[in-house]
Parts: C-alpha cells; sequence; structure tokens
C-alpha cells in the first residue's frame, strides 16, 4: 500500500514537473516573441525617422533649387532691382517653389538632385545662344524675301518620359523665336514653325537630347551619366 502510494506521488510529481516546464517554455517563448517584436518596432520606427529625415533634406534642396532659378529669372526678366519689385520677386518665386519644387527635379530614375541641378544650369547658356541664333533668322525673315516664310506645323514623338520633360522641351521650344509648341497628345509635340529651316533645326533632335541628358532619360547613357552618379553610389556604400 505504501509503494503503491509512493509510486503515484512520484508520478504525480513528474507530471507537475513536466507541466511547469511547458509552461516554463511557453512564457519564455512569448517573452521572446514579445522581445523580437519590439525590436522589430522599434527598428521601424527608426528606419521612419531617417526616412522622414531624407525626405524632408531632399524637399528642401529641391525646394531651394528651384527657387534659385526662379528667382535668377525674375532678376534677369524684370530689370527692375529695387526693393518693392524685389521683395515681390522674392514672395511670388517662393510662392512658385513651395507648389512645384516636386515636379522641377522630379526624376524617374537614380540620380543625385546635384547633378541634374548643374546640368539644367549649364543648358541654360545653350537656349540663349539659340535664342539669339533665331533672332537673327527671324529678322533675315522679316527683312529678307518674302519666299524665305514657309510656315507649317511639323509634329514629332518625343523620347522623353516625364512630365517635367515634355514641359521643359515644350518651353525651349516656344522660347526659340519662329516656334511655337501647339500641343502635345500622348508624347507627340505639334510645333508651328514659320519657315523650313527652323523646322529642320528642330526635327534634328539636338535639343530633345540635351534635355533627356539633364534628366537621364530616353533609354540612353553617357558616359558622362556615369562619372556623374559614381559619387551617388559611392555614398551609399
Amino acid at each position: 500500500m505504501e509503494v503503491t502510494i509512493l509510486v503515484q506521488a512520484t508520478d504525480r510529481s513528474f507530471e507537475i514537473l513536466e507541466n511547469a516546464r511547458e509552461k516554463s517554455k511557453q512564457i519564455l517563448d512569448t517573452a521572446a516573441r514579445l522581445t523580437s517584436e519590439s525590436q522589430a518596432v522599434h527598428r521601424k520606427r527608426v528606419e521612419a525617422i531617417f526616412k522622414g529625415a531624407r525626405q524632408t533634406k531632399r524637399e528642401i534642396t529641391r525646394f531651394t533649387a528651384t527657387f534659385i532659378i526662379l528667382f535668377g529669372f525674375w532678376l534677369l526678366l524684370s530689370g527692375h532691382y529695387d526693393l518693392f519689385h524685389i521683395s515681390i520677386g522674392l514672395l511670388c518665386c517662393g510662392l512658385v517653389s513651395h507648389a512645384t519644387h516636386d515636379l522641377l527635379f522630379a526624376n524617374p530614375r537614380a540620380g543625385d538632385m546635384r547633378v541634374i541641378v548643374k546640368r539644367f544650369i549649364t543648358y541654360i547658356p545653350w537656349l540663349f545662344y539659340q535664342i539669339v541664333l533665331s533672332n537673327m533668322h527671324v529678322v533675315r525673315l522679316a527683312l529678307g524675301p518674302k519666299n524665305l516664310i514657309d510656315p507649317k506645323i511639323i509634329e514629332f514623338k518625343t523620347k522623353l518620359e516625364s512630365d517635367i520633360s515634355f514641359v521643359t522641351l515644350a518651353n525651349s521650344i516656344t522660347l526659340t523665336p519662329g516656334t511655337i509648341t501647339l500641343d502635345i497628345r500622348d508624347g507627340v509635340f505639334y510645333v508651328h514653325a514659320v519657315s523650313k529651316k527652323t523646322a529642320e533645326d528642330l526635327l534634328t533632335g539636338e535639343m530633345e537630347d540635351k534635355i533627356a541628358h539633364i534628366f537621364m532619360e530616353a533609354d540612353h547613357v553617357y558616359v558622362q551619366d556615369t562619372l556623374d552618379i559614381a559619387p551617388v553610389f559611392v555614398a551609399l556604400k
């Protein structure tokens, strides 16, 4: 009788120990899971903070670059440099930059914003040079034989990809005397050209290539693209 009671007590003790071990294991598993989840939440919070900081930096960079370009054009085209006009220019350029800074430097591919800004700034003197040449041609048309004037509407399919590239090309064409962008439909430009020469100059694609180079588009890679982007990948290592 005593042996039976002892055996039962021993079995009960082992059963209690086994239950205690299972509960301890469950508690440890729960603690490990909670620790892992808390670490994951903390890691996500840290990543969100850094991502927000990077996004804020990009926004500030885009706003600053847009403001500098717009205010530079304001000073160039205004011709008035008194306190009133400069204050109005600062206010207007600030508002426009705030509303459109994500448009001017929106780039669908990998690249450094500084590269795009630098290329855009170097594009401006070339565009001014083309405006001067076109002005001289229009003067010749106005003073020369009437048969040189041959207005026509030309159309061409652009290889550019983004809206900002379309806007840049359309405005560049319109700013150049002798050509006006009439419409853009599904990547097709409709342009009025005042003479055969202005139409031929536009269809060479030189202006389009330069804009594609600025925004790194049109599925062609320049050697200069690789050199310009290299510092970005070095910084990411």
